[in-house]
C-alpha cells in the first residue's frame, strides 16, 4: 500500500490475539527505517532474529543482492550500443536504468538530461528503487575525474578504439594512453562476469588479458585468428555469416537474420552491424533468453526519438536526409561507408568541428568527406571550445584542398542556417548527410522543415 518492501508497523491495541477492530485499536505509524535493537535485545523476553528474517524475505538463498551492471565504452558506437542493450533487457522483462550522453532513463522515462555518461549519473540509477538492471555509457572524462560508480560490473563492452578521440586532452596523448583508460571497465569485471571485446580492433582485443572473468569476442569476420582460436577453445564468439548474426559457444549456435534487425538496414550499415553484435553479446552474457533478444532486435528502431543523432534517416521532398552526431575521423569513415551503400544522385554534407580536437583530427574529417560528396557546407557552431573565431572552419576548409569529388564548398555561420542552405539545394533522389552539433535542437529543426514540405 505504501510502496515499501520492509517497514515497521506500530499498532495500539489491548491484545494481538484479537482482531484490532474488535478492541478499537489502530495503526499509528508505518516506519520506513524501523529500529531492530528492541527486537534483537528486548528489555525482557526473548530476542528475535528480525534482521535475518528481513534479509531472507528480500533475497533468495545464494542471491548476492546485486543487479546486473553493463558498462559500455569505446571511441564510437557507445550510445547506440547502450540504448540497444537497454532495449534488449527491457524486452526480457527487466526494469532497466540507462545513462548515456543524452540523459538518464529508467524504464524508458527520462529523469535527467544532458551528457550523463559519468559516475554521478550512474549512481543515480543504482540508487533508484525500481531498477532491476543498469546499462552505463562510460566516457573518459568521468573515469578521469571520479573513477567508476560501482566496484564490479557484470559485463564490460568495448566497442572500438581505432584512431581514438579527444587525444591531447588531460594528458591522454596517444591511442595507447586512451586504451589504458578505456580498459578500466574490463579490469573491473566481476569474476563471474564477461568482457565483450571487438576482435577486429587489436588494441581492444588485447584487453582480454586484463579481464578476470570470461571474454566474448565479436567481429564481422569469423576467420580472424583470435576469433578462430577463441571458438576452438569453446568460448563465446559473435560474427556475421550469410547476412546473419551468428552466436557460438561450443556446440551451441544461434542465428539471427540481419533482415530482422531494422537498425542495420538489412546489414548494409556496417557500424550498426558492429553495434548490434556487441549488444547481442552483452545481452547473452546477462542470460537473456534468445527469444527476448530476437524480439528486442526486431523492435528497436533507429529513429530520432529512440536514438537521436545516431544515423537518423528522413525523407525530404524525395531526397534522403541523414542526421548523425559523428565527430571524429573514424566515425566519418564509417558514415561514408554507410552512405555509399545508399542511393543518391547528388551528395551533400553539412559539417562543423569540435574545437577541443587536434588540428589534424579536424582536418582529416573533411579530407575523408571531400572524396565522397559533391557539396560540402561548413558551419561554425555555437561552442568553439577554446578556438578563435573562424579557426575550426579554416581547418575544415584546408582538409578539402585536395578533394577528389567536392566541387562546391560553402562557409556558413550557424548550424540551422547551414541546414536550411543544404535543404534548399536538394532535388529528388539526392542524399544529404547532416553532422549535427546541437542534437535535440537540430533534429527539431529538421522535423519542422520536413513538416513544412
Amino acid at each position: 500500500m505504501v510502496g515499501l518492501d520492509i517497514c515497521g508497523v506500530d499498532v495500539v491495541c489491548d491484545s494481538v490475539l484479537k482482531p484490532i477492530e474488535e478492541q478499537n485499536g489502530g495503526v499509528v505509524e508505518v516506519n520506513a527505517a524501523p529500529g531492530l535493537r528492541m527486537h534483537l535485545s528486548p528489555s525482557f523476553g526473548k530476542g528475535r532474529a528480525v534482521g535475518e528474517a528481513i534479509v531472507s524475505a528480500m533475497f533468495a538463498d545464494g542471491d548476492d543482492g546485486r543487479i546486473p551492471i553493463i558498462a559500455v565504452t569505446g571511441t564510437n558506437g557507445k550510445t547506440t550500443t547502450v540504448r540497444l542493450i537497454a532495449h534488449l533487457l527491457t524486452a526480457s522483462g527487466l526494469r532497466t536504468g540507462m545513462t548515456n550522453t543524452d540523459g538518464v532513463y529508467v524504464e524508458g522515462r527520462q529523469i535527467d538530461s544532458g551528457d550523463c555518461s559519468g559516475p554521478r549519473s550512474a549512481r543515480n540509477v543504482l540508487s533508484h528503487p525500481d531498477v532491476d538492471a543498469a546499462v552505463f555509457e562510460t566516457a573518459r572524462g568521468g573515469v578521469l575525474r571520479e573513477g567508476l560508480a560501482y566496484d564490479r560490473c557484470k559485463v564490460a563492452v568495448v566497442t572500438n578504439i581505432g584512431s581514438g578521440d579527444h587525444l591531447g586532452l588531460n594528458y591522454i596523448t596517444t591511442v595507447e594512453d586512451l586504451a589504458v583508460l578505456k580498459r578500466v571497465i574490463v579490469q573491473n569485471v566481476a569474476d563471474n562476469g564477461v568482457a565483450v571485446l571487438n576482435a577486429a580492433d587489436p588494441i581492444v582485443a588485447g584487453m582480454a588479458s586484463n579481464c578476470t572473468g570470461a571474454v566474448t569476442f565479436f567481429a564481422v569476420e569469423s576467420n580472424l585468428p583470435i576469433m578462430a582460436a577463441h571458438r576452438v577453445k569453446g568460448h563465446r564468439v559473435v560474427y556475421i555469416e550469410n547476412n546473419e548474426i551468428v552466436a557460438v559457444e561450443g556446440k551451441l549456435i544461434q542465428r539471427i537474420p540481419l533482415s530482422d534487425v531494422p537498425i542495420t538496414r538489412n546489414g548494409s550499415i556496417g557500424f550498426q552491424v558492429e553495434n548490434v553484435m556487441a549488444s547481442v553479446a552483452a545481452a547473452w552474457a546477462t542470460n537473456i533468453s534468445w527469444d527476448a533478444i530476437r524480439k528486442g532486435l526486431k523492435t528497436f528502431m533507429n529513429d530520432s526519438d529512440n536514438a537521436p543523432g545516431r544515423f537518423n534517416v528522413f525523407d525530404y521532398r524525395g531526397a534522403t536526409l541523414i542526421a548523425d552526431y559523428g565527430h571524429n575521423p573514424d566515425a566519418i569513415t564509417a558514415l561514408v561507408q554507410a552512405v555509399e551503400s545508399m542511393p543518391g544522385k547528388r551528395r551533400s554534407v553539412v559539417i562543423s568541428g569540435a574545437g577541443d580536437r587536434r588540428d589534424q583530427d579536424i582536418r582529416q574529417q573533411t579530407e575523408i568527406l571531400g572524396n565522397a560528396f559533391d557539396q560540402v557546407i561548413l558551419y561554425q557552431d555555437q561552442c568553439q571550445r577554446g578556438r578563435a573565431d573562424g579557426e575550426v572552419v579554416a581547418l575544415l576548409r584546408s582538409g578539402l584542398a585536395n578533394a577528389k569529388r567536392t566541387t562546391d564548398i560553402q562557409e556558413i555561420n550557424g548550424e540551422f542556417i547551414a541546414i536550411d542552405a543544404a535543404l534548399s539545394t536538394l532535388g529528388e533522389g539526392d542524399l544529404c548527410l547532416i553532422l549535427i552539433d546541437q542534437v535535440e535542437e537540430a533534429l527539431a529543426h529538421i522535423a519542422k522543415r520536413i513538416a513544412e514540405g
